[in-house]
């Protein structure tokens, strides 16, 4: 188990569970936009939100975000250390840096402004940025050279006696990145440091879920993560869905509605892919744990009904509600979505 630290009042480590991060993909220059798209990551489920800090005026405007969330709010930063001062000043939850970036007087300045305001550092290392002496030593952004990579530069840290730190060691390819969390955890690790996993530049929402969905249950289910990003090139509030969906894969969460279905075949006599879908989309916003088995006919769907709360499927045409294994109502497809509102509203009640 790794040491738990506090990324504002959110825990990270220990027995906590898996936090879901995200980051906002609009400047401070566009600030209404940025709130925007905040505020709505906020409501979909993130609970530590990152914005990058480039320049002065984001700096400058970082407070007056901040105090417009209720989550934690992290400032990212590369190269310039008086920026992570800035944003420090300005009530950041938590500076992210890449410290073999930095000059060293620039670092300690860093790390004290940070022990003296109590908030982590986490020490991001990417595959596109290492250091060239590490490149020089392998050749290529291996997994060794993550995983090296990231010690030394928590070493940087702990030298300027800062030791509230969260690591992290990403990559584009799957393989590289799962192995360089191993190998940091297995080999670097000793001080129990939390750890951020993400797979960085996974890609569009098809390719970048599957290589998230792939990396991260990978790792989770090695017990390896304590906070998570999905990294996708699309509107970052599908991160926060996908992180969830990837939660509640890995057995890790049970929050929220989780819709069983069978991708169909000859004996399905009902729609029940697009059922799937409409329910899956109307309730998404629902929190407690509701779990719905859409099948598309008898064969498989007793069975997985018996293991929700209540099962749909199909017979000649027309729709089955199970509950345990007992049919109790059979209704047409002009009924079927009202009478599946009317069965969560009872579960959302009890």
């Amino acid at each position: 188990m790794t040491k738990q630290i506090f990324v504002g009042k959110v825990p990270v480590g220990g027995d906590a569970p898996v936090s879901i991060q995200s980051m906002c993909n609009i400047p401070f220059s566009r600030f209404d936009e940025l709130l925007d798209q905040a505020k709505r990551l906020e409501e979909a489920g993130c609970q530590i939100l990152r914005v990058s800090v480039p320049d002065k005026l984001s700096a400058e405007r970082f407070y007056d975000l901040k105090k417009q969330l209720n989550i934690p709010l992290v400032a990212d930063i590369h190269f310039d250390y008086n920026l992570a001062l800035a944003s420090i000043e300005a009530g950041a939850d938590k500076i992210r840096i890449n410290p073999g970036n930095m000059k060293p007087d620039g670092l300690e300045k860093v790390a004290a402004a940070a022990l003296s305001k109590n908030i982590p550092i986490r020490v991001g290392v990417n595959a596109g940025s290492l250091e060239k002496e590490i490149l020089h030593k392998y050749e290529t952004p291996c997994a060794e050279a993550l995983a090296e990579s990231a010690a030394k530069n928590v070493k940087l840290l702990e030298k300027c006696d800062f030791n509230n730190i969260i690591v992290s060691m990403k990559a584009s390819s799957v393989k590289t990145t799962v192995q360089a969390y191993r190998i940091f955890n297995k080999n670097y690790n000793d001080e129990k440091l939390p750890l951020h996993i993400g797979v960085t530049e996974a890609g569009t929402m098809r390719t970048g879920l599957v290589k998230s969905s792939v990396g991260l249950g990978a790792l989770l289910l090695d017990g390896i993560g304590d906070t998570m990003r999905v990294s996708l090139t699309a509107d970052p509030v599908e991160e926060i869905y996908a992180a969830k969906s990837i939660l509640r894969a890995a057995g890790l969460d049970n929050s929220g509605l989780e819709v069983i279905s069978c991708p169909t075949c000859g004996r399905t006599t009902i729609n029940s892919i697009e059922l799937a879908n409409k329910i899956e989309q109307e309730f998404s916003y629902i929190k407690k744990p509701i779990k719905i088995a859409v099948m598309g006919c008898v064969v498989n769907g007793i069975g997985e009904s018996a293991q929700a709360d209540f099962g749909i499927t199909g017979e000649k045409g027309e729709y089955l509600i199970f509950k345990g294994r007992k049919v109790v109502r059979r209704v047409s497809e002009n009924e079927i979505l009202n009478v599946v509102r009317q069965e969560i509203e009872k579960l959302i009640g009890d």
